[in-house]
């Protein structure tokens, strides 16, 4: 028998606020435990949340990119669990109203096909605690820093059926809420974390199997992996007449293996209700022209306009796209070289650049080479000046700040080549 694979995402993004999603506090990566923790993070009785009004703004932003629906009311509840590093006993979050719904987002696999993506919902929740168990030899810490974060779960339908779906999916997910400037992205401080959702059933079946939940991925690598183990998994039941279970699995990297964490729970499990602290969330439309108005231009549109306007090949442009940083770097290169130089720009910024980059573990912002000096290069080598051979000298004496721009390099290195056709 053929099986096929259903897959569907939870990805949980970390807004890019100041401050905490219903407290003060702030939200800075890497400060000392519970050195960012206010009593509204503790959960300490008597006092109440307060909504943060710059993450409904970045979760309409979101909302608007996706060409999703946004509800005008929408409202707050209380998921019920107890854990350790939860001191309040339950998580604020959204389950009946959330305020993004039925939105979608294309993506471009490796054999040119578009698939679209239906996102069925993104909500608003705050983040738990974490616990530390090597903090201490002989007991489990509790740092409450990240307790309140803000996050933005994005919710698939299950509409994905490979491990490459869902990597071009996380990738095209992340560079969109790159270029909105609403999460920076950062899996490793888990600013960027993944729950997948997978069943497996016979090809061409309607109804979907049992599906097991694999929780907290933080890196492609990981999730990669543990999506083909688990699918492997799920054959080998299967195959063997034995039942799957459907609950929630850890992927453990070192052994590449998943194993059971907890049964999976149901919605009336959490006993969600209406948190009583917190009145509806009205958002007008006056708020979403506004919030649509301001929205910058996002990577398709950007890719697009590089092919059209500047005539660069489409993988150009995506790689171009692949971040803001790169893409403000090469259009500051562009707007002093020159549109008819756009080609050149392209191939130093991917190539050259990136390159000495990778090399020094280097990121772009951290650049010696600025975009204004690449582009005076670049026109020296336009105008036969310099070589292409002569232009990677001059490009190492910028690096390495032995001048201020390309010309005083060449004057001071003597490296003006004489064109003479007669």
């Amino acid at each position: 028998m053929n099986w096929e694979t259903v897959i569907g995402l939870e990805v949980h993004a970390q807004l890019k606020t100041n401050s905490k999603l219903f407290s003060s506090s702030p939200t800075l990566f890497g400060a000392s435990p519970n050195s960012q923790t206010s009593f509204i993070d503790a959960g300490l009785p008597g006092v109440l949340p307060v909504l943060n009004q710059k993450a409904v703004q970045m979760a309409i932003q979101f909302g608007l990119s996706i060409e999703a629906s946004i509800q005008d009311l929408s409202y707050f509840e209380r998921k019920n669990y107890f854990y350790p590093d939860l001191p309040k006993g339950y998580q604020i979050s959204q389950l009946q109203r959330p305020i993004v719904s039925n939105g979608h987002l294309d993506i471009e696999l490796d054999d040119n096909r578009v698939k679209k993506i239906i996102i069925e919902r993104a909500h608003l929740e705050e983040d738990a605690g974490k616990s530390l168990h090597d903090a201490h030899p002989s007991y489990t810490g509790i740092d409450l820093n990240r307790a309140g974060m803000p996050l933005l779960e994005i919710v698939t339908t299950p509409c994905l059926s490979s491990a490459e779906e869902v990597l071009c999916y996380l990738k095209t997910l992340r560079q969109l809420l790159l270029f909105l400037g609403v999460c920076d992205g950062n899996m490793q401080e888990g600013s960027f974390r993944c729950d997948v959702n997978l069943s497996i059933r016979p090809q061409g079946q309607t109804t979907l199997g049992t599906r097991t939940e694999l929780k907290n991925l933080n890196s492609l690598r990981f999730i990669e992996k543990a999506i083909e183990y688990e699918k492997n998994r799920h054959l080998d039941l299967i195959e063997s007449g034995l039942p799957i279970i459907q609950e929630t699995r850890l992927y453990n990297p070192d052994t590449n293996t998943t194993h059971a964490m907890r049964g999976k729970e149901t919605e009336n499990d959490y006993r969600y209700f209406p948190d009583p602290d917190l009145l509806p969330l009205i958002i007008s439309a006056d708020w979403i022209a506004r919030v649509k108005s301001e929205l910058p231009e996002l990577p398709r549109q950007m890719r697009d306009r590089f092919i059209n306007d500047l005539g660069l090949s489409s993988y150009d442009a995506t790689a171009l796209t692949s971040s803001p940083e790169m893409a403000d770097y090469f259009e500051s290169t562009v707007a002093i070289a020159g549109k008819a130089n756009a080609k050149p720009c392209a191939n130093w910024v991917m190539v050259d650049l990136a390159a000495r980059l990778n090399k020094e573990g280097k990121e772009l912002a951290d650049s010696p080479v600025s975009a204004a000096q690449l582009a005076g290069l670049l026109q020296r080598i336009a105008d036969n000046t310099i070589s292409n051979n002569i232009a990677k000298k001059v490009f190492e004496a910028l690096w390495n700040g032995e001048g201020a721009t390309a010309d005083e390099v060449i004057d001071k290195q003597g490296l003006k080549q004489i064109t003479d056709s007669g």
